[in-house]
């Protein structure tokens, strides 16, 4: 939340490098400097519930998207490319 993708606009391009677990708005630092400058932080609506525990809990793309409460208990290290 709040982050470069809070920013994209109509026609940017966004990359996807996988391999190196790497997503990229591809815009100059400039725009992107000035974008987050004029970004608002987003209202929350809705307190409690599982919305509130995907928020404190589910870890951002590059670390799986899982809650955080549940990394390592599982019983078997997921493969980083299956993510």
């Amino acid at each position: 939340a709040g982050g470069p993708l809070a920013t994209v606009k109509e026609g940017d391009w966004i990359e996807l490098d996988c391999a190196n677990g790497r997503l990229h708005l591809d815009i100059p630092d400039a725009e992107l400097a000035a974008r987050m400058a004029d970004l608002a932080p987003p209202e929350q609506l809705i307190v409690g519930g599982y919305r509130q525990l995907y928020i404190d809990h589910v870890l951002q793309a590059d670390q799986g998207c899982d809650f955080d409460f549940l990394v390592g208990c599982r019983g078997a290290e997921v493969p980083r490319h299956s993510h």
